[in-house]
């Protein structure tokens, strides 16, 4: 099966429909997908359910998807940086579930893992833990968590061959391994397309078995928090 596409607007083709769960990988503005973002939002798919550590920036990212308001839901741990995420929410435009960090991690990976649900001790007694089944272990008591799974799953690589295996940079690997094992369908955008066998098996992150497209894409890496010290 050919894997490579052209751009980010062919890669989607066929897979978009309102309603529909995606997986966005990243962290802030690093290691997001940002060309497939960008044809996200001009596919014009709707009611959107996004899983997602945040939402980016206002005028960048999964912001450009919150601008159009193409975004129902999100699924995600951490909000701050984003004032159109921040007005949606509170006017009641935008719904939102919110996971510790490290739950959300887990749940993305118990879902590509096929686990169903797990129990952790993280967030009982407080508002996220409300609704949630609750057990005792050994007089400790946890709260279970549901594993996340979405009908398409876009990420960013650094490197990747023709046949979907890649390798990701340092802190821009993030949530992208988890979240290409737990889409129904996974696109991953990177910086290098490779030769098939250039790539050493030892140093693969996610193997071509979990990516069914990859497109080579034009990256801006903007810097979301751009700080100087004094001389």
């Amino acid at each position: 099966m050919k894997k490579v596409y052209a751009d980010a607007a062919a890669a989607l083709e066929g897979l978009t429909f309102d309603g529909m769960t995606v997986m966005a990988g990243g962290f802030g503005l690093c290691g997001i997908p940002e060309n497939l973002i960008l044809a996200l939002r001009d596919s014009g798919v709707k009611d959107l359910t996004v899983i997602s550590n945040n939402a980016g920036v206002d005028d960048f990212g999964l912001g450009l998807l919150l601008h159009t308001r193409q975004i129902r839901k999100m699924v995600s741990s951490y909000v701050g940086e984003n004032k159109t995420f921040e007005k949606q929410y509170l006017s009641g435009e935008l719904e939102l579930e919110f996971n510790p960090q490290g739950t959300l991690a887990e749940r993305i990976r118990a879902g590509g893992a096929g686990i169903p649900a797990f129990y952790t001790k993280t967030g009982v007694g407080t508002l996220v833990a409300e609704g949630k089944e609750h057990k005792d272990f050994d007089g400790e008591t946890y709260v279970m968590e549901t594993g996340l799974k979405a009908d398409l799953s876009i990420i960013k690589a650094w490197k990747g061959d023709s046949e979907g295996n890649l390798v990701f940079r340092k802190t821009a690997r993030n949530f992208n391994p988890m979240m290409a094992t737990a889409g129904k369908v996974t696109i991953a955008e990177v910086e290098e397309i490779v030769p098939v066998g250039s790539l050493d098996p030892d140093h693969i992150h996610t193997p071509g078995i979990f990516v069914q497209r990859i497109i080579k894409g034009e990256h801006e890496k903007r810097i979301e928090q751009r700080t100087v010290r004094a001389a």
